[in-house]
């Protein structure tokens, strides 16, 4: 199992840091964290500073500024493992880095900020275990929450995805709103954010990532959702998915704008082939599968932006795992019933919104702690404001293994 701590850096253990803001999102399918691991407190000079790993930018006239260096880890594990998932908390103490509850002295109750269905379902799993109360946060407030800080505050962090491509793009903080987040799941919310805590779930679809992975499971045999999309990579799907070529001779139907490679009807051509289920490649029932799936939440995104006048459509949720062929037809699919006039946009920390949404809810519950705070108020617009700098790895590339680089500015 692939934990999510950054490997390939000493400083990234967070055994050799103070850890502290532990927060989960504990969904149907995958439980994901968030936590802060920081250095010690250093001063720096009033001007830019380089190294192979941060960019620290100061801005608080003449002086020196105290900073606190350090990082926001992640982590997922599949829920029905749950165990490993308390294994890795107890191994790297994180949950020592809980709060007493409200703030009161000698409280019994030590905190953890969590979302999603689990934190109620399994609350008193962890109280059990570690002693910890797990405080609960609305699903929708932290997945919005946590969209708009990554939106704010993280370079690079969205971008396009078209024909293998990756543009990432330049987010203008004064004309984010209003947005379509499209947060895929076991099941697809999608949530017209109107501003900070303004937002409106107008609408949502079943089939998403559960289905995937359960249809997938039940036709191809895979034990887990990355094989399953491993397996997707290697398929075809137009051996099964049945084209609008197939029906008119290998023409298009260039009068209502249909090309031959269209899919007229998903998993179509097994009605006519005559075969059982086991005379077809699992790699190609995981293509044609995939492509389904993506399509139908790529039509429906787009016809919910369009209900409300929103050309900007952001994707977040585990479903998509930075897989190129699923980003892809998301994008052809806004694409092409927008006529081109919409985007499709995607988060490079797409799965952790809730439990970054969690994270961000210690300062608004009032907890007496900087970091938060800091990271919370504080925007890396430009050199001009005081801050943090937050930076993914330099070839701009996310992978499960990452971890983010901040230096906070304490006032």
């Amino acid at each position: 199992m692939d934990h999510g701590i950054q490997a390939n850096s000493s400083e990234s253990n967070p055994s050799q840091g103070h850890v502290s803001h532990l927060a989960l999102d504990i969904g149907g399918s995958l439980i994901k964290l968030v936590y802060f691991s920081r250095k010690n407190d250093v001063s720096v000079d009033n001007k830019e500073e380089k190294s192979s790993k941060e960019t620290v930018l100061v801005s608080n006239g003449d002086g020196k500024c105290p900073v606190l260096h350090g990082r926001l880890h992640f982590a997922k594990f599949e829920t029905s493992k749950i165990n490993d998932c308390l294994e890795f908390i107890q191994r790297n103490q994180l949950h020592l880095g809980g709060f007493q509850h409200h703030g009161v002295p000698g409280s019994e109750k030590s905190i953890i900020k969590a979302t999603g269905g689990g934190a109620y379902k399994y609350t008193d799993l962890f109280k059990e275990k570690f002693g910890i109360f797990l405080d609960k946060e609305d699903e929708m407030d932290c997945l919005v929450a946590g969209a708009n800080f990554l939106l704010k505050t993280v370079n690079e962090e969205a971008f396009t995805y078209t024909n293998g491509h990756k543009d990432f793009v330049q987010i203008d903080h004064d004309d984010l709103y209003p947005y379509l987040l499209v947060n895929i799941g076991s099941g697809v919310s999608m949530i017209k954010v109107d501003g900070d805590g303004k937002f409106e779930r107008v609408s949502g679809t079943n089939v998403g990532g559960g289905t995937f992975w359960g249809l997938g499971r039940l036709l191809t045999k895979c034990k887990s959702f990355d094989e399953l999309l491993e397996l997707s990579h290697r398929g075809n799907n137009r051996v099964i998915d049945m084209l609008v070529g197939d029906i008119y001779g290998g023409m298009d139907y260039t009068k209502i704008g249909l090309s031959s490679t269209t899919i007229a009807s998903s998993f179509g051509k097994a009605i006519s082939d005559n075969k059982e289920i086991e005379d077809y490649n699992p790699e190609d029932i995981a293509r044609s599968l995939l492509r389904m799936i993506s399509n139908n939440i790529g039509q429906i995104s787009y016809l919910n932006a369009l209900r409300f006048g929103l050309k900007r459509i952001f994707f977040g949720g585990f479903f998509m795992r930075g897989h190129a062929y699923t980003m892809d037809t998301i994008s052809v699919a806004v694409n092409f019933w927008s006529k081109g006039e919409a985007k499709a946009l995607f988060l490079r920390h797409e799965g952790f919104l809730g439990a970054l949404g969690a994270f961000t809810s210690y300062e608004k519950h009032g907890f007496d702690d900087s970091i938060v705070r800091q990271l919370v108020q504080k925007s890396p617009v430009s050199a001009s404001h005081a801050g943090y700098k937050i930076h993914g790895p330099l070839n701009g590339e996310r992978n499960e293994n990452e971890s983010i680089e901040c230096s906070v500015y304490v006032n």
